[in-house]
């Protein structure tokens, strides 16, 4: 069974990933009649093959946030993955019933950490809360403040930490960390603040300046050579990842010169735009880049088999410059009038409906887990959709080689992590 698997990240209270809440489906031909037996199956097909499809690749070290519908959750599959790794999420669809609450309690003895998802006021009195270690609430579903610093005056504190989800703006973001929240989930990041131009730093203006000349479709090799030694902190990245064990090059590499030898316009060409993008979103929350650079190159690689895969260098830039606003603070149909871009391109980024924008549309819907879109998107854009879930972890693995993100070791202050009792000797 083909089963597809997402990550959303869980930011702390300096916009850094804290842990990713691990979607996945199996299949999008079921997604628009999907049911509690499709969600039982997917879990139990996931976990039950062992290794726990990529958890290693989508979460990076750090927490994985996994949701559990009730069939998994009373069979006891959440004890074949590693308690120190997890949290296995309970859907707010779960009836606390005695079943679940034995289950529950079995995962406590054995140090799980629990979330319960989707909670609202009308759960306040839910027995399940007592063994919750985080509780997130949906602000779409409770967009009342009040409600909100209820909740977590009632539940945060020592023993659970309180996380506010569907988080879509800054203003909301820092309300609930007013009221008590010490997590956020949503896409308050990923929404442009639009700054004036005289406020935009003067370094960001010299790599979308690199950018621009990185990016001519006339740009030689002569030429790259000559902008890129322009920035040494971008040659001595792109030497020391030419360098290193990915390549395998028999002798050492100290040249731009050899690089563009040895691998060529186009792929030295990428290389140089991952770090103008990183150097130009440097003071920008580390996950916005990582995102930008991961949608580039699931762009590129799910256009394989369709007529768009000769263009793999644009369709890279498709998905690297998609957030290209939020890390600029400007509107990116202006930000583009600066980019030697393709006009499909440039039609895509900025929301004309093209193949291309399917193309675009299909990456950022399978990003945020929206299945039926994906589907959809997918079949306007003429993609093989079974190739969709092994592109998105090779693009994910590929991004964390480039940026090697070192896990967070410290918790949200107030939670207590438990080391799992000592078992009775027999």
């Amino acid at each position: 069974m083909q089963i597809f698997v997402a990550r959303q990240p869980i930011f702390d209270l300096h916009d850094r990933v804290f842990a990713y809440e691990i979607l996945f489906r199996s299949g999008l031909e079921n997604c628009f009649a999907g049911t509690a037996d499709t969600a039982d199956h997917a879990t139990s097909h996931v976990i039950s093959n062992g290794a726990f499809l990529g958890l290693d690749t989508l979460a990076q070290g750090r927490l994985a946030f996994v949701n559990f519908s009730r069939g998994p959750l009373v069979g006891d599959l959440a004890l074949l993955l590693p308690p120190d790794r997890v949290v296995i999420e309970l859907l707010e669809t779960i009836e606390p019933d005695a079943e679940v609450l034995a289950a529950c309690a079995r995962l406590k003895r054995a140090g799980y950490r629990l979330a319960l998802d989707d909670f609202t006021p009308a759960a306040a009195e839910s027995p399940l809360a007592k063994y919750a270690d985080f509780i997130k609430v949906d602000l779409l579903q409770t967009p009342s403040p009040g409600d909100q610093r209820m909740l977590a005056r009632k539940f945060g504190g020592k023993r659970t930490t309180m996380l506010a989800e569907k988080v879509e703006t800054r203003e909301s973001r820092q309300q609930t960390a007013k009221a008590g929240y010490q997590l956020f989930q949503g896409y308050f990041l990923s929404h442009p603040v639009i700054v004036s131009a005289q406020s935009v730093p003067t370094f960001r203006m010299n790599y979308l300046r690199l950018l621009q000349e990185i990016t001519r479709p006339d740009v030689s090799a002569a030429k790259l050579e000559v902008i890129v030694k322009q920035d040494l902190s971008i040659t001595y990245r792109l030497l020391r990842h030419i360098n290193s064990a990915a390549f395998g090059f028999r002798t050492e590499i100290h040249s731009l010169r050899s690089a563009l030898a040895l691998l060529g316009l186009d792929e030295i060409r990428r290389w140089a735009s991952v770090w103008a993008m990183a150097d130009l979103g440097r003071d920008k929350p580390g996950e916005l880049v990582m995102e930008s650079v991961l949608r580039g190159r699931f762009c590129e690689m799910i256009a394989a088999g369709t007529p768009f895969r000769h263009r793999a260098p644009e369709l890279f830039l498709l998905g690297l410059f998609s957030a290209l606003d939020t890390i600029m603070g400007r509107p990116l149909d202006e930000i583009l009038e600066a980019l030697p871009v393709p006009p499909d391109v440039r039609l895509a980024l900025t929301g004309e409906p093209n193949l291309l924008r399917h193309l675009l549309d299909t990456v950022l819907a399978y990003e945020a887990a929206d299945w039926e879109a994906c589907a959809r998107h997918a079949a306007a854009a003429g993609l093989d959709d079974d190739r969709l879930p092994s592109c998105y972890l090779e693009a994910t693995e590929w991004a964390t080689r480039i940026f090697r993100p070192r896990p967070i070791a410290r918790m949200p202050r107030g939670l207590q992590i438990r080391p799992a009792p000592r078992r009775a000797r027999a």
